[in-house]
């Protein structure tokens, strides 16, 4: 594989919208093998993302196809940097521009860390790896947010040269799509029934590269039986995301919600005082779907976790709000009074398939 990429073709420079004074943009890059069909797909779907947000910032790409689980329909990879909690605080207050964005960093916690509840932690005042979550609020990973290199670029927060371990040497993201399914290229006549919708999968992908990723699921492969326990402050995964994760027991306790198990997570940007739309809780002690997603079969978003055969995936406007106030800036803001209706655009077709963030 390494040898594969190091032969990579030349990157394509996809620019923003036409007529956009500003836009975001792609640099793709795809590995030998890639099929002609695969790459004007991938290269429309990154052209979705470009119509949306109005960041003059370019996010480089890899893509490839491969073979993959037998579920899975297709993995992406992020390189991921290290921040203090007030930079990307203090990023996320100079981005904002829209009314989501006010609201939200409105909310977000004053000082140098964020409390949150957590638990399967060693240090767990309940027992070395307890589900019972506790409020934990003053180490390492109160203080450090993780953000993938797209979603940084888009707070003009700088790094330094890097890739993706095991995909990429000079790149925010490595996208791979399985060769093992049917897929269908063309969705101006609708998704064929036996097929998947590859620019829309594409898209999804490309949304955990620009930063719709969760810690948790750090949280949960980590923990016992998966490994672990390991001390709070080891896990220095906490996501812009993360930042408007919550539950009713999170919200009662003033913090975020960051425990892997089963009880209802959801977004907000008002500190949790409103609840928006569901996330996914966790592959192993939640409800089995990643937790850098929407939660599944409720047609929430192009993040959901699962694609039928079929299935046309868009782009919706919880999808929109979401990324709105991790750093994007959005081309066309809803309107506010739009921001609670949660359900619009996804509904599960026929059996569906999973999508999987790499770690």
């Amino acid at each position: 594989m390494q040898r594969t990429l190091a032969s990579a073709a030349a990157g394509l420079l996809l620019a923003g919208a036409a007529g956009s004074a500003q836009a975001l943009s792609f640099d793709l890059s795809f590995i030998d093998g890639t099929g002609v069909a695969e790459q004007n797909s991938f290269i429309a779907a990154a052209g979705l993302w470009s119509a949306q947000f109005n960041d003059n910032v370019t996010v480089k790409l890899t893509v490839g196809t491969g073979a993959l689980g037998s579920s899975i329909l297709a993995q992406a990879g992020s390189r991921s940097i290290s921040y203090s909690y007030t930079d990307v605080r203090d990023a996320l207050v100079a981005d904002a521009s829209s009314a989501a964005d006010g609201t939200a960093v409105a909310h977000l916690a004053a000082g140098s860390s964020v409390g949150m509840l957590i638990n399967r932690t060693s240090d767990n005042p309940n027992g070395a790896g307890s589900a019972t979550p506790y409020v934990d609020a003053s180490g390492a990973n109160n203080e450090t947010v993780s953000l993938n290199a797209a979603n940084a670029r888009a707070l003009g927060l700088g790094f330094g040269d890097g890739g993706v371990s095991g995909g990429c040497t000079d790149c925010d993201g490595f996208i791979q799509f399985s060769t093992g399914f049917n897929w269908d290229h063309d969705r101006s006549n609708g998704i064929d029934g036996n097929a998947y919708d590859f620019v829309g999968i594409a898209a999804h992908e490309i949304g955990h590269a620009l930063g719709f990723v969760s810690g948790v699921d750090f949280l949960d492969f980590n923990s016992p039986p998966n490994g672990g326990p390991f001390p709070a402050n080891a896990f220095t995964f906490l996501s812009s995301l993360d930042l408007f994760r919550f539950s009713a027991l999170s919200t009662a306790s003033g913090v975020i919600d960051w425990t892997a198990d089963n009880r209802d997570k959801y977004f907000s940007i008002d500190g949790g005082a409103t609840a928006g739309a569901p996330f996914s809780t966790s592959i192993t002690f939640g409800d089995g779907r990643q937790a850098s997603h929407w939660k599944d079969n409720l047609g929430l978003g192009i993040m959901d976790p699962t694609a039928g055969p079929g299935e046309l995936l868009s782009i919706g406007t919880n999808d929109l709000t979401a990324f709105d106030v991790i750093g994007w800036n959005v081309a066309v803001v809803p309107e506010p009074a739009t921001y609670a209706l949660f359900g619009l655009g996804l509904v599960a077709v026929g059996s569906a398939a999973r999508r999987r963030r790499g770690a």
